[in-house]
């Protein structure tokens, strides 16, 4: 019979590990998201237990279940413009900057997911573009550290549960075509040929993905501990262009962590801009 329960003791070991590999912060009283996560992984690897996925994923040699166990740990719920304030941020006072000015606006969603966040940043991107002739061409780059969410990014279809969540009938209609499978629906070019996607862990250097205008990192700083919240705001304001933008969760703060940036007030909502 499968036991999917986890001790204390391999519990404690597990958090240290998580927070070494990907930055994740589980903290206390979380073995509840430890066994609903992890336990699909015990019939796929013949584990008897969650004990026995844990501390195999510590082991140096079993790396293909280490990278399953980061993967399901580090999946995160999402939803099509979630929080609706920084996508309106987008459109009414940030792009109108841009036009005119700039040949290419690049634009990082720095924890992908399965797309939807990227992809509502390519929308907002096409719906500007219809209303203004010298609107600016939008490049989104999405990262993500989890290799089974990648590749949902890029394929681009959803089901008819994922398209329900904060997607309007409007948008469905305009940006998404039936996909091969029954029942799931796939975006079409005009919004996919905007964005590429890449792995990348946040604790890792970004100097190789280069210089952006804009990055979106929301509910997803609540994970990390302190120091590696510093850490990353950092690299993010050297990943920046002059007076570029940061869009963070609506519960974060980067009070005490950053004076690189300077909040803007929006009306909904706030921005961190770069400081000159």
């Amino acid at each position: 019979m499968l036991d999917k329960n986890i001790s204390a003791e391999d519990y404690k070991k597990f958090c240290v590990f998580l927070e070494h590999q990907c930055g994740i912060v589980l903290g206390e009283s979380k073995q509840y998201l430890v066994k609903s996560r992890l336990s699909p992984l015990m019939n796929k690897f013949g584990a008897s237990s969650i004990s026995e996925v844990v501390n195999r994923a510590m082991s140096i040699t079993e790396r293909q279940l280490r990278a399953a166990v980061v993967d399901a740990m580090t999946t995160n719920e999402t939803l099509w413009f979630r929080d609706t304030y920084p996508f309106e941020v987008l459109m009414k006072d940030i792009f109108p900057q841009y036009d005119g000015k700039y040949q290419t606006v690049k634009i990082w969603s720095a924890a992908a997911s399965s797309g939807q966040e990227p992809y509502s940043i390519a929308m907002c991107a096409a719906e500007h573009q219809q209303k203004k002739m010298n609107a600016c061409k939008i490049q989104v780059l999405g990262t993500d550290i989890s290799p089974s969410m990648l590749e949902q990014c890029k394929t681009a279809t959803y089901d008819t549960l994922a398209l329900a969540r904060g997607l309007s009938p409007q948008r469905k209609q305009q940006f998404f075509e039936p996909a091969e499978q029954p029942g799931q629906m796939k975006l079409k070019s005009n919004i996919t040929k905007m964005a590429s996607f890449r792995q990348l862990n946040l604790l890792d250097s970004y100097s190789l993905l280069g210089k952006f205008d804009i990055i979106f990192c929301r509910n997803v700083l609540i994970y990390f501990s302190p120091e590696n919240k510093a850490k990353i705001l950092a690299q993010f304001a050297k990943a920046l262009n002059p007076d570029g933008y940061l869009f963070l969760g609506a519960s974060e703060s980067i009070s005490g962590l950053s004076n690189d940036f300077v909040m803007q007030r929006c009306n909904p909502g706030i921005v961190y801009r770069l400081k000159k």
